[in-house]
Parts: structure tokens; C-alpha cells; sequence
């Protein structure tokens, strides 16, 4: 089982940084989890462009996390030889933003089908599966189950857990410790958590800004949350504020205070092996 950070943004532009966004690749099958800005462009930076995504998985439906779905639909659809659905797992509501995204691509969508009259006689074919907290489904020989997350007010938002030949991992998305994420945490070998420096993000003197302290994980909460469920490996990333040259330590150091494992963190690609 390999993970792959596609994306270590956050809402705030950063050019370094694509938008929340990670890759897990087992039993044959690319993962994507969430779709922030600029991850067809790190799918390809990986060699595993669009077309080759098995599914998609979305924790929530903020902006930042779904920013570049209409980019991976619309690639997934052109660079594909033959009509092939691409399959999207979210919370409720799901459904309604993908098609929203298809009524903004329409114009595009008929302009390529009339100028590729005999090779592209189909529109692109998104299935939508809308999860809620208990679900589990299978993506090829890939289990995954479902479970509710703290991110209030945003409603609902789920973490998944991929289970594969005997490894695991739990995407976390945004949000708070909570019941519901030590339980689907519980034993996994890696933990994937968007984290918050809460002592930098208290320097910048906006509130609309501080505000975010309130529904994120900081890096202690991450880390203790991973030791409370027994994580092997715990790995971060949707750092705010951006995580600079050189500080890669010091966000592990507030971390480890918490967890005795293996901490992951770093640029986008950043990849690790469960």
C-alpha cells in the first residue's frame, strides 16, 4: 500500500503547494482522495494521470477539497480511449456538485463532441455513490468503510478507511478529534490528518482566519489521536499556515511530543509504503 501526498495546501493559494489532495495505490487500483487545486497536474507528476484514477473518495464537499474535480472529469473523459465511467464516493450531497460541475462543462463538453465527431461520441460518465457514516463498498479487492467527522458546520463530512492484504489507512480529512475517528481509527497502520499550527495561526491578527481553529485538527491533536487508536505511522498534510523551507522539524517536533511512531510530512509527492 503506497501513499502519495497529490496536494499539502490549504484554502490559501500557495505556489508550492497543490490544494488538499492524496493518492493511495493498492491491489492494483490509484485511490484519489479529495481533488484540491492542481492535482491532475501532480497525478501526472506521479505517473498516474486521470485516466488511471479507480475512484474517487471526498471527505467534504469545501471548496478547497473539490476545487479540481471538474479538471479530473473532464481529463479522465478526453484521455480515455473508450467510454469508461469514473466513479465518485462522497457524503450526501455529492450528487448535486457533480452535477453542477456537468452543467458548467456542457458547453465544453459539446464543443469537443462536435469537433471529435468519430472518436469521442460519448459525455463523460460520472457515478456518483453517496456515503454515509457505517457505509463500506469495495473498490476492486480494496475495503473501505465510512465514518463520521467532527468539522461542524459543515455537514456532513466523513473519514474512510482502506483495508488491503492486511494493511490500512484512514484518510481523516478536516475536522476535530472525535469518537467516530478513533473508532475507524482504531489499529490502522497509517493515519492521514490535515493538521493546523495553532500557535502561528494566533500570530496573524485576522478572525476570519482564527476562526479555522476551531473545526481543524492542530499537529498535537493529530498526533494524539493517532497514539489513542495504536497508528503505526501517522502522516500529515493541508498544513495552514503553509509549511515553510526548513520548518519540516519543527512541525514534526509538536507532533512527536504526542506520538512515539513514524511521522510523515513534507512537499507535495511525498510518499510513504504501509
Amino acid at each position: 500500500m503506497k501513499v502519495t501526498l497529490t496536494g499539502t495546501g490549504s484554502p490559501i493559494p500557495d505556489a508550492n503547494r497543490a490544494g488538499p489532495s492524496t493518492l493511495v495505490q493498492c491491489a492494483g487500483q490509484n485511490i484519489l482522495i479529495d481533488c484540491g487545486r492542481g492535482v491532475a497536474m501532480r497525478l501526472v507528476a506521479i505517473g498516474v494521470p486521470a485516466p488511471f484514477v479507480s475512484a474517487i473518495l471526498i471527505t467534504h464537499l469545501h471548496s478547497d477539497h473539490i476545487t479540481d474535480l471538474n479538471d479530473v472529469i473532464t481529463t479522465h473523459w478526453v484521455m480515455t480511449g473508450i467510454e469508461t465511467p469514473l466513479n465518485v464516493y462522497g457524503p450526501p450531497g455529492t450528487q448535486t456538485v457533480v452535477d453542477g460541475i456537468l452543467m458548467m462543462l456542457a458547453p465544453d463538453i459539446s464543443y469537443r463532441l462536435a469537433h471529435h465527431t468519430d472518436t469521442l461520441t460519448y459525455k463523460p460518465n460520472v457515478v456518483v455513490t453517496e456515503v454515509k457514516p457505517g457505509a463500506t463498498f469495495a473498490i476492486g479487492d480494496v475495503q473501505v468503510r465510512v465514518a463520521r467527522t467532527h468539522h461542524q458546520p459543515v455537514e456532513p463530512t466523513v473519514a474512510f478507511r482502506l483495508e488491503h492484504d492486511g494493511k490500512s489507512v484512514v484518510l481523516g480529512g478536516d475536522g476535530i478529534p472525535c469518537d467516530t475517528l478513533d473508532e475507524i481509527c482504531a489499529g490502522a497502520d497509517a493515519y492521514v490528518q490535515t493538521v493546523i499550527r495553532e500557535d502561528l495561526v494566533k500570530l496573524i491578527n485576522n478572525k476570519r482566519f482564527q476562526d479555522i481553529l476551531d473545526y481543524h485538527s492542530t499537529v498535537e491533536q493529530a498526533a494524539q489521536t493517532a497514539t489513542k487508536a495504536g497508528i503505526k505511522k501517522l502522516i500529515l498534510t493541508h498544513y495552514v499556515p503553509s509549511m515553510q523551507p526548513g520548518q519540516e522539524e519543527e512541525w514534526r517536533a509538536f507532533a512527536a511530543k504526542y506520538f512515539a511512531g513514524e511521522i510523515v510530512l513534507g512537499d507535495d509527492l511525498t510518499t510513504t509504503t504501509i
